[in-house]
């Protein structure tokens, strides 16, 4: 069997330290993750860098394959090297070069059920991944299209990220998507392991503020200011919603704070759209002018009306 030089395939020299081969192993898995490489052959040449780091990152294996490694050569050797585990492996000339057979060989009763790279880590489905992509109000009204960027974890075998890569998708988004929505886009997440499916990637909606409307649900909310006179008189107001103004009636005797419903102008649902609800909110002038002043002095003699006259049943 042909001997393997771990060393070699690692790139450090034997008397590098567990640091210098753990930086060695991540910089070549880099280079030859088969999701990432452009290398020719890169998955045989990562398999052989992770089966490497596995026997040098272990104490007891790398002073096993260091005895083994001291002997390679010497044509007297017909056995495992004196204190090389419990005497399973045996040097076969002119016997098939396997790298995993290799390894089989030196470390098979010793590798805690590490048998080839396949063995030890099974097929393995990706992870999902989530992110948020914010919206607002108005493009939830039809389907839009937006372009999201992402990065997605380029894991090694055993699970270990060694390296990302970016992704830029454009996606449909749904008429119709609420706040915390979440969208499933199959098979955009981490990749499988072992020909194992790719995890997906989900999209969380999150509505943006919006500086006049407040959402309730699928209806929304919207303050609108009156004059004192609009309310007392009634009057026809421009209001704006989410597809563009529209004329709004304020009935004579309007109260502050009370609430007016406009059918249908709310945010859009999967099946019928939410209204949209004006609450009015009566302002009153920051300073009055002399004749306006006059006009509320008129009116406060000759109006009947006193605000406070409940307490006075209460009391």
């Amino acid at each position: 069997m042909e001997f393997k030089d771990y060393y070699a395939l690692l790139e450090v020299e034997p008397t590098a330290d567990l640091k210098t081969i753990k930086t060695a192993y991540r910089r070549l898995a880099r280079k030859y993750h088969p999701d990432v490489s452009t290398e020719a052959d890169a998955e045989r040449k990562f398999k052989q860098m992770a089966e490497a780091y596995e026997v040098l990152k272990d104490s007891d294996r790398r002073a096993e394959y260091d005895l083994l490694r001291q002997h390679r050569d010497d044509p007297r050797f017909s056995g495992p090297p004196p204190g090389a585990g419990d005497g399973h492996w045996q040097h076969e000339q002119g016997s098939a070069s396997d790298y995993s057979d290799f390894f089989e060989s030196v470390f098979g009763r010793h590798a805690s059920g590490f048998q080839g790279q396949t063995r030890r880590h099974p097929p393995r489905r990706g992870q999902d991944l989530e992110m948020e992509v914010p919206l607002f109000l108005e493009e939830t009204l039809a389907g839009e299209s937006r372009t999201v960027s992402f990065t997605v974890p380029v894991l090694d075998a055993s699970g270990r990220q060694i390296d990302e890569v970016k992704k830029t998708l454009k996606v449909k988004i749904p008429a119709g998507v609420t706040d915390g929505e979440r969208i499933r886009l199959k098979g955009q997440g981490v990749a499988g392991s072992q020909g194992a499916a790719n995890g997906d990637l989900y999209l969380v909606i999150r509505l943006a503020p919006h500086p006049l409307f407040e959402v309730d649900g699928q209806n929304l909310q919207i303050v609108v200011p009156v004059a004192p006179w609009e309310a007392a008189l009634g009057a026809t107001v421009q209001v704006p919603t989410l597809t563009g103004k529209i004329s709004l009636t304020i009935p004579p005797g309007s109260q502050n704070g009370q609430r007016l419903r406009v059918r249908g102008k709310g945010l859009s649902g999967k099946t019928s759209s939410g209204d949209l609800y004006a609450i009015l909110k009566v302002v009153m002038p920051a300073k009055a002018d002399e004749q306006s002043a006059a006009l509320w002095r008129e009116l406060a003699e000759k109006a009947a009306f006193d605000p406070r006259a409940a307490w006075e049943s209460a009391s």
